[in-house]
């Protein structure tokens, strides 16, 4: 619903070089009860008054001296920021309503007045624009909510790496090709673990000494797009030790629910009960 107080709180602009029309026109609008009428007699001002006061409807006579309506509107083409054209011609040559229309003016009102149909007209073009600006103002609030929440998506993400690679012994990404696009944790340089081999990356060659039961188990749960949580891996090293990890991952999708890869961590539980 649109409030009446905003439908007559509008800034509207009366044109016309007779100083009767104008007077006409801008006691009607007064009497009507809209708020912010102003009017001028020179249609070379009008580019320059739009620019300072950003009309919500502009009245024009296209019939005027020295500057015609038709080319005020295409001054005017030139002068708005928002692309809208609030124009509406006043004009007492039929043959004129169709050119006024194809030029860019938004309605016309025919000479001489009928001040039903002025007023009417009037109103209809000035919700129009109102609601033209509700949308401006939505579509400008809304950009900033989808900013800020990216950036505070972004600001969690990376907390949550944060955490993660600090709560555990390495951090792991791969994408959808089971390619890995990020490992991190001091504990592959000590251990000289290879993550890639350790979770059976396609086209990888398996690292002599994993349980390849339990590394079959792990892929097929990857290939499910499956969760998975505190999956444990056993390997035996050459000089028979051995060492017992435990591994846990998630699925990422994206908006369209498009699968993009997988994220994880990892820690060693050697020894630890």
């Amino acid at each position: 619903m649109i409030d009446t107080e905003d439908i007559l709180a509008a800034h509207i602009l009366v044109v016309d070089d007779q100083s009767a029309n104008v007077q006409l026109l801008t006691r009607m609008l007064g009497e009507v009860g809209y708020r912010n009428v102003s009017s001028t007699m020179n249609p070379l001002e009008v580019c320059a008054l739009h620019r300072k006061n950003c009309y919500d409807l502009i009245l024009l006579d296209l019939q005027m001296p020295g500057m015609d309506g038709f080319q005020v509107m295409e001054s005017l083409k030139t002068n708005t920021a928002d692309g809208y054209l609030p124009v509406i011609v006043l004009t007492a040559q039929p043959g004129h309503k169709l050119r006024a229309l194809q030029t860019g003016a938004r309605d016309f009102i025919s000479k001489p007045f009928d001040l039903v149909e002025v007023k009417t007209r009037i109103r209809n073009m000035i919700e129009v624009r109102v609601l033209y600006r509700q949308l401006e103002h939505f579509n400008a609030v809304l950009e900033q909510t989808v900013q800020e929440r990216t950036a505070e998506l972004r600001e969690s993400e990376a907390r949550y790496r944060s955490l993660t690679e600090l709560a555990s012994d390495w951090y792991w990404e791969q994408d959808e090709s089971g390619s890995f696009t990020k490992v991190s944790g001091p504990v592959l340089d000590m251990l000289g673990i290879r993550v890639d081999s350790l979770m059976g990356n396609t086209g990888s060659s398996p690292t002599s000494g994993w349980d390849e039961g339990q590394r079959q188990a792990l892929q097929a749960k990857i290939n499910e797009r499956q969760p998975f949580l505190d999956f444990t891996l056993n390997r035996t090293n050459g000089d028979g030790s051995c060492q017992k990890f435990r591994v846990s991952g998630e699925p990422m999708f994206n908006t369209a629910c498009r699968f993009l890869g997988y994220r994880g961590i990892g820690v060693e539980i050697t020894g630890k009960h």
